[in-house]
Formats: C-alpha cells, structure tokens, sequence
C-alpha cells in the first residue's frame, strides 16, 4: 500500500502561501513601502516599469540592516515586530508576521542593498525563487533599496492572469495614496516607466490630500474633530456639493493603518442622507486613533479588515461627528450684514403705501432656451432633422422605416407598420411625470421612458463617430483648465486618442493639468469637465483589457452623461422626434446595458382594468 500523504518541497509551500501575501504587483509595493517606513524612513523612491511586472524598486533612507538581519529577514515567519502571541494585540507597526519578504522572493527574483548610518559597508544580497544566488559586502546609501524583478516568473499561470498595465498601475497608485495619506510628514516619489508621476513633500495632511486628488478639494474639505474615551475620530469629510460616481476618495485609518470597513462607512453615508444625490458618494478623509488592544488586525492576509472590540459606540459616534461637521461648516452659511438694516419709520396720516410695480413679459418662454451647461434632454439641432411637420405629413414612411430590418422586437415592429397612415400623421404624444411619453399605436397605448430612450439614441450616434472616427467638435469659449488626479489622469493617457477622434480636444499640460479645448457639437450644453471625469470613472471600473470594449464604454458614458435626469418638460415637436429617433435605432427596445425603454399596453389589458 502506497502512502499519498506527503510533505510539499519548501520551495513549492512557499509558493503557495505567498499567494496569500503577494497577489498582484500593488501587493509588492504595499509590503516593501510598510517594511520602509517601520524602518523609520524620511523619504520612499518607488520605481515601477511596466505595472511592476517587470520592476519594483523601493529605496528607503530608514535606519538599514547589518548583514545578518538582511539575510535573516527572507525567512518566512523572520520578524523583529513580535515575540509572542500578547504582541498581536499591541500592534502599531505596519508589518508583524514575517510574512512579506519571504513571500517575495518565493515569486520573483530579489535583489537587496542596505547599509546601517552607523557602517561603512552594507550588503547585497540576490535571491530567486526561493533561493539565495549570492550576498557580498557593498558600498551604498544607508537606508534600504529592494528590487523585485519579474513577478510571478515562476508561476506562469499567475502571471498569465494579470489585468492590463492600465489596471495594475491603478492598484499600485491606490496602494501608495493609503500610504502617503496615512504618513503626510513623510516624501514620497513615484517614477513610472521613466515618468514622475507623483513628487509629494513633507507636509499637512490637508496638503496631502490636496497634492493627491488636487488643489480644487481644498475648499471642499470640512473639518472631523472628536476625542472620547474609546476612541479618537480625525480627519476631512468632503462637502454635499463635491460627489463622486465611485468610492474612490473614501479612506478610513485606523491607528495610521488602512483599512475597508463597511460598517463605519455605513455611518457616514447615512449622515449625508439627503444631502446628495442617488448614486454619488462623498469624499471622507477619517482616522481613528484606538488603543491597540482593541482591535484585532490579523484577521486578513493583507491586514485591511479589521475587527473593533466596541463597534457599536464607535458607528454612533462617527455617525454624530460626521453630521455635526455637515451642521456645522457647510449647510446654511449665516447671513451676516455689514450695517443694521433696521430702520424708524415715522407713520403720519398722510402716509401712502404703494404697491411693488411688478413687469412681466408675456412672450417670454421659461424653455426656450438653456442656461449653460444646463444638460438639454434632446441633443442640438435635432430640428434640421424633422424642419416641419408638413415634412412628416408628405413622407411619413421616410422617418419610420429606417432601421427596421434587423429589429428583435417584433411586436413593435408590426405595431407600427400596421398603423394607417393617418394615425402616424396625428399620432399625439403625451408626457406623464416629466418622465414617460405616452403615445397610441395599433394593438394600444406605448409607453417610452424618455432617458433611457435618449440614451439609446446617443449611444448608438457616439459608436457610430468611434468607429467612423469622424466626430465633429465644438471649440470651448476658453479653454477650459482640468487637474486629474494621479489615477485619472493614468485613465485619460489611455483614452485620450479616441476622445480626441469624436470630437474632444484636450491638450495635456505639465504633468497635472490638461485644457479641454473642444467638446463634441452634440455635447456642448454640458460642463465639459464633469463629461470628462465621467468618462474617466466609467473607464476606470473596467477589470478587462480596455481595448477590447473602448469604443463600447465611451459611448455609453457619454451617452450617460448627456442624458439629463432633471425631468424636463417636453413640447409636443420634441416628443415627436425623440420618438422617431429612437424608433431608427438598431435596438429600440433596451438601453445598452439592457433596460426596457418601451412597454405596449394592449387594448384588451386596458379594458380589463376598466370592467
């Protein structure tokens, strides 16, 4: 009888587990940026080429290692942070379990120079898979450099597993802004393939915040301030008026250790209650400052959940700390008056008060005309399509047809063309809630709802510009001054090309500043800005390779973005068109990400409701 239990090779388990550690490129940098500052460094150099697939490079200037420690410190389970269990629950260096190093070198090849202030020589050690290939004394900077070459060299199928640069860079940025925003006294330096991308200097952390996301959050920023005795809550909430479309600018810290708790961030959402609109996200800033017995920090191989003893105090706490600040800074500004505006009035008899003399302009019609980048609901110039009625009257089959041959619904198909002619000509349109358009065809009633028919509209005119590359633009009255941030701007440098082919033109300046000169001609009554960074949020959730869906995400972004959810009032013209529109669309019956945009209620459901 053959035994089948059996112990793994070293090199194998070490495989394994490093898995847990090491998941990506974003996972190396956290580790050796942790490892940096517990090392007590003034100023990180992080060198990335190709998303860190191909080189990782952390330089540190902390207090070093002599050559046994360097050695020593690639051993699984090797740590200086704890000797026994009751250190777990006193915590407050970024790395505990000897865990990262090793997991490192079982995955790439490594390379360490470190040198103590208080020595002339440092050491240099080369390690691969696992396996140390050399150590020689060497002179160098005091302080640490860790240069991890070719990830996942070993391991083939988790390297063919990798997302797009694009996306593995994003997580290496994410990474590295939890960091700097946790230790604003420290310097941090991002060259990505040859690049600066980030130059942060010591400073504030309102001023890091700022140097992270841009200048503009400043006056958006309010105040957190509460000491209790279970713990202290500090920071920067972002004001109801400054919304994301994703959560990108919510941080928690917990004792200057990043971390994802939902139950917290449940706390603050709810204090925005009502304050922001549906699908926007605030901008929170929080630290928490605990006493580390309190908290349990290896739960999670990455050491980003954590578990608080009293959760519970803590929620209603941040709860009533993120409202007070909201009550407090930036709802109702007071009025304050230069002078008294009091003034005595002496009555006589002969005292006349005349009414106000009100002028009204009864020509004048409140929608007519938009205010700019008031979002209209139907883009410019649909007029020059449908010039007059008596167009439609004459040809009517001119403006239905198109379209039809290859529709999948085809119970509307059939609705429409069974329709006499004159019911097409005096078909009569209806808007219910500024949000449905109601409108008769032959087996009942058509119900549209009119965004989702909009954006059906648009999107499929914006894929039709990506694909012909022919999109015209509208020049910007001046130029219009955008500051991305680091990730942002990481999104915009892989669009920018086929924004500019629909009718963008935006010009990169410096490295955190680009001018918006020009916008597509359909999209010219929106704030060219919040279309841009739209478009950047939209891309930015795509796990794929973003080449493969281009064309597809920025039309549908766009066609988001044009779509106003201000329930606007329609005229009868208006209805009329958007209605003919969408009807020579090649899918009339579902938005691109597939909601219904028409429903018909026959004439017998309707009977039926009526007996």
């Amino acid at each position: 009888m053959t035994d089948v239990v059996k112990l793994l090779p070293d090199s194998v388990a070490n495989q394994i587990a490093a898995g847990e550690v090491v998941q990506r490129p974003a996972s190396v940098v956290k580790e050796l940026v942790e490892n940096a500052i517990d090392a007590g460094t003034k100023e990180i150099k992080i060198i990335i080429k190709d998303a860190g697939k191909t080189l990782i490079q952390v330089i540190d200037n902390g207090k070093g290692m002599t050559p046994i420690d360097a050695r020593m410190c690639f051993e699984r389970h090797a740590t200086s942070k704890i000797s026994s269990a009751e250190d777990l629950f006193k915590i407050r260096t970024m790395g505990f379990r000897g865990e990262a190093l090793a997991s490192i070198a079982a995955v790439a090849t490594v390379e360490l120079k470190t040198r103590r202030p208080e020595d002339e020589i440092g050491t240099h050690i080369l390690i691969s898979g696992s396996e140390v290939k050399s150590q020689e004394p060497v002179y160098c900077p005091a302080g640490a450099s860790f240069s991890v070459k070719n990830i996942f060299f070993n391991i083939p199928a988790r390297r063919k597993f990798l997302k797009s640069d694009q996306v593995e860079y994003k997580h290496i940025l994410n990474e590295i802004h939890r960091v700097a925003l946790a230790y604003p006294e420290i310097a941090f330096e991002l060259i990505n393939n040859g690049n600066i991308e980030l130059n942060l200097k010591p400073e504030q952390l309102k001023q890091r915040i700022a140097a992270i996301f841009g200048k503009s959050i400043l006056n958006s920023l309010i105040q957190i301030n509460v000491d209790t005795s279970i713990v202290k809550i500090y920071g920067y909430i972002g004001k109801p008026d400054r919304t994301r479309k994703t959560t990108y600018e919510q941080f928690f810290f917990v004792n200057n250790r990043f971390m994802i708790h939902p139950y917290f961030r449940k706390a603050v959402l709810n204090a925005y209650e009502k304050l922001i609109p549906e699908g926007e996200y605030p901008s929170f800033f929080i630290f928490f400052e605990t006493d580390p017995s309190g908290i349990d920090v290896n739960i999670h191989p990455t050491k980003t959940e954590i578990k608080f003893e009293d959760e519970n105090s803590i929620f209603h706490i941040l709860h009533a700390a993120v409202k007070e600040s909201l009550g407090k800074f930036s709802i109702v500004p007071p009025l304050e008056f230069e002078e008294d505006i009091t003034r005595d009035i002496h009555l006589t008899s002969k005292t006349e008060f005349k009414p106000p003399s009100i002028t009204v302009n009864p020509d004048y019609n409140p929608f007519g005309k938009e205010n700019t980048y008031k979002r209209n609901l139907v883009p410019r110039n649909w007029e020059k399509l449908y010039t007059a009625n008596s167009e439609i009257e004459k040809n009517p089959d001119d403006f239905f047809l198109p379209g039809f041959d290859n529709q999948n619904d085809t119970q509307t198909k059939i609705d429409l063309e069974n329709n006499t002619n004159e019911e097409k000509i005096h078909n009569k349109f209806l808007q219910i809630k500024h949000k449905y358009i109601i409108t008769s065809v032959k087996s009942g009633m058509m119900i549209i709802d009119q965004d989702r028919a909009l954006e059906r509209i648009l999107f499929e005119k914006f894929m039709l510009l990506l694909e012909t590359r022919k999109g015209v633009c509208q020049k910007t009255l001046f130029p219009v001054i955008y500051e991305p941030s680091p990730e942002e701007r990481a999104v915009l440098m892989e669009i920018i090309i086929e924004l500019n082919n629909i009718g963008f033109q935006i010009v990169l300046k410096g490295t955190d500043k680009c001018e918006i000169q020009g916008i597509p001609g359909e999209l010219t009554d929106m704030n060219p800005v919040e279309l841009v960074r739209d478009m950047i949020y939209v891309m930015a959730e795509v796990s794929a390779d973003p080449k493969l869906v281009l064309n597809e995400k920025i039309a549908l972004a766009l066609s988001r973005s044009a779509v106003s959810k201000t329930n606007r009032i329609l005229s009868e013209n208006e209805m009329q068109m958007l209605f003919y529109d969408l009807m020579s669309c090649k899918n009339h019956n579902y938005t691109p990400d597939g909601k219904k945009i028409l429903e018909i209620i026959s004439s017998e459901e309707i009977e039926k409701k009526l007996n």
